[in-house]
């Protein structure tokens, strides 16, 4: 299978559309809208899904510890060593999850279970396993449910991966981000190739039927012949699935960034080289190109929904089940019920606080009318499907118009039929598909909410 023609895209589209939000399972940066939604509102929208007994569910729990703060992340998380500390969080999570199944009813079927972080793996093997005993208390895991989990290989050993395949876990996903030395030390995260190889054997011979890796792009002293190095000693060990994400400098809001020296950072331009880089040599190994940024074998389940134009995408991430209620715990998790958007409070204290009130931990929310949702589901279907029926012109409104100018730059091409984006506008697709008023926008990976006021 040929891989994509490398890009020629001016400086100006690089520009316009090539920042992007280094991706993470529920990024720092809350909703855009409404931080007045009230815990009325949020009951009002469970009791709306408690009658909807036949809407497929996901749950997604944050888990929001690490043992050290990497320089490169965007993820909300906090340093800790305390066990007491993460068993308080534990409580409130138990917590949190009996207010919500008071409201649409205990042992409600989930098609789909997501743990991320954070370092989920790095909660100790008894509170790993309380962990999943609290999932199961309140929810019922359907037969064929999706289970997955984000690890640190430097925190995952033997045993712990032996636990969490017992504890009903199929997929796992490992951080990897780059192998080259100066970049590990670069962003303090220094793991050896042979550590993340036996972790990865490991997992293998553990059982899991999928393992992801992440990869990130755009990081200091990231050249072509060491990000061309990693690339190889990563399709060496043969993954299910790899992520390749864009990093976004962002000090601003990220303090920790700081400690990166902004003159190692690669240019928007050079940035795009290196993505190439991954697109060629993953789909020359026969990898398929999912959506913005995955890679995945050609029996991939996902491969096979985009295919014929059924791939989904939800508060989780790509996924072939339409399971487009997703219930997230946890500080900063980020759900979809009904009609509503919705995310937690980021912070932890303020998390448990509320909880501790009786409160719902919402900070931002939004409901969305009818034209919302027609938009946002338009964007969604463009963004994993790469084209978009004439017929969704109305959804979109003057955002259809938009797109169909890009035609001028070659990222998408206009037919009767509708628009489809180019090789080259796959590149771009984050931005394509990421306006001010089209109620998503999205990061690398997985993507946070955007209401437009």
């Amino acid at each position: 299978m040929a891989p994509p023609l490398p890009p020629s895209l001016p400086l100006e589209l690089l520009e316009r559309y090539g920042h992007s939000t280094h991706g993470c399972a529920m990024p720092t940066t809350g909703l855009v809208g409404d931080e007045t939604f009230t815990d009325a509102q949020y009951v009002a929208v469970l009791e709306c899904l408690a009658k909807r007994v036949e809407d497929p569910l996901a749950v997604y729990v944050h888990v929001p510890f690490c043992h050290v703060r990497c320089l490169y992340c965007a993820c909300t998380t906090t340093v800790t060593h305390s066990i007491e500390k993460v068993d308080q969080y534990l409580d409130a999570l138990d917590h949190e999850m009996e207010l919500v199944t008071e409201r649409i009813g205990r042992g409600r079927q989930i098609q789909q279970l997501h743990v991320g972080g954070g370092t989920p793996n790095h909660l100790n093997e008894p509170q790993l396993a309380r962990l999943m005993e609290i999932v199961e208390r309140h929810f019922v895991l359907a037969p064929n449910a999706c289970t997955s989990i984000e690890c640190n290989p430097r925190r995952a050993s033997v045993g712990q991966l032996e636990l969490l395949y017992g504890l009903g876990f199929r997929r796992i996903s490992f951080g990897v981000q780059d192998l080259n030395n100066d970049v590990q030390r670069a962003i303090g995260r220094v793991q050896s190739l042979n550590m993340v190889r036996d972790v990865f054997l490991t997992a293998r011979a553990t059982g899991f039927e999928s393992i992801n890796l992440d990869l990130v792009y755009g990081l200091p002293f990231q050249t072509p012949s060491s990000f061309q190095a990693t690339l190889d000693q990563v399709l060496d060990l043969g993954p299910d699935r790899v992520a390749c994400f864009s990093y976004a400098h962002d000090p601003s809001s990220r303090p920790h960034q700081h400690a990166i020296d902004t003159a190692h950072l690669p240019s928007a331009s050079e940035k795009l080289a290196l993505f190439h880089s991954a697109v060629r040599v993953f789909t020359e190994a026969g990898y398929r190109w999912v959506g913005l940024d995955v890679f995945v074998r050609e029996d991939d389940e996902l491969f096979g929904a985009q295919a014929k134009g059924q791939l989904y995408r939800n508060a989780i991430g790509y996924t072939p089940m339409p399971a487009n209620q997703v219930l997230a715990f946890g500080p900063s998790g980020i759900g979809e019920v009904g009609d509503a958007l919705v995310q937690n409070d980021p912070d932890l204290r303020q998390w448990q606080r509320r909880l501790n009130n009786g409160e719902f931990p919402i900070a931002w929310g939004r409901r969305m009318t009818a034209t919302d949702r027609k938009r946002r589901e338009a964007i969604l279907y463009l963004m994993c499907n790469l084209q978009l029926p004439a017929s969704s012109a109305a959804d979109l409104d003057k955002e259809y118009d938009r797109l169909c100018k890009e035609a001028e730059h070659g990222l998408v091409e206009v037919s009767d039929d509708g628009i489809r984006v180019t090789p080259q506008g796959r590149y771009l697709l984050r931005g394509l598909c990421g306006g001010p008023d089209t109620l998503v926008d999205w990061g690398s990976s997985q993507w946070r909410f955007r209401v437009s006021t």
